[in-house]
């Protein structure tokens, strides 16, 4: 009698936990559906067995042993394997991956779930089936997160600042002064660092606000940190943008 494992889905796993790994890959093994073909504990490993074999689908968590995670494994395999089916899990939920999932472009042939609600082979195996036909699945939960990471992304003030303008907007929240900033980036004239700050208030709407430097030194310091964009009104109310983009009252929940 022909192995039936020639006719199931071949599925490359990706999972840093070894105990949980050999649990799915027993239950996945055991529904007769799929043939794990091949294992990796880090994003690393998961681009190398791909690469060599490319599977049908992979099942990989997003936090993963190594530098790479799994959406960034994922992004590598379909730079050479466009579209190949990924299905994603994950128990974290850290800005980082949802903007690095939000960055990568991925649009078809995957699933994002969390890790607590899906991680039995009865729920795996039909998302692993839909990302083969084309089809793409996020827990509404993820949508959720992945959205607050993009509204905080494009309210971020770190990104009106050119790069030099950002190395001294950190350096100037950490309380560093105009000399000791030259200093550590080398500028021959520490009132160069005067330009870069005035840069920086302008981007940041500070110029017509402050009274005096040392006002928008003070204010530049606290949107670095707080990586929000704030104004001041007339009475110095802190203020920050809304979903909507209306400027509201700063609050511990802004």
């Amino acid at each position: 009698m022909a192995d039936d494992r020639t006719t199931r889905m071949k599925l490359v796993l990706v999972e840093d936990n070894e105990t949980l790994r050999e649990a799915l890959r027993e239950g996945l093994d055991d529904s007769g559906t799929v043939s794990v073909v091949a294992e990796a504990e880090s994003g690393e490993r998961a681009v190398e067995r791909c690469l060599d074999e490319p599977p049908d689908a992979v099942l990989m968590d997003v936090q993963l042993a190594g530098e790479m995670n799994g959406i960034q494994a994922a992004v590598a395999i379909r730079r050479e394997y466009p579209r190949l089916p990924v299905v994603f899990y994950s128990i974290q939920d850290e800005d980082a991956y949802y903007r690095d999932f939000r960055r990568s472009g991925i649009l078809s042939h995957y699933a994002y779930v969390r890790k607590s609600n899906f991680l039995l082979p009865e729920m795996i195996i039909p998302l692993l089936q839909d990302a083969i036909s084309g089809r793409s699945f996020i827990d509404p939960e993820i949508v959720s997160r992945v959205e607050e990471v993009r509204h905080k992304d494009e309210q971020s003030p770190i990104a009106l600042l050119e790069p030099i303008e950002q190395d001294v907007a950190r350096m100037l929240s950490q309380g560093l002064t105009n000399e000791q900033i030259a200093g550590r980036l080398g500028f021959r004239d520490k009132r160069t660092v005067s330009r870069i700050n005035g840069a920086i208030y302008t981007a940041w709407g500070l110029v017509e606000t402050a009274t005096d430097e040392k006002v928008a030194r003070t204010r530049a310091a606290i949107i670095y940190q707080r990586e929000q964009l704030i104004i001041w009104d007339s009475e110095g109310v802190l203020k920050v943008a809304n979903r909507k983009g209306e400027w509201v009252p700063l609050t511990d929940e802004s």
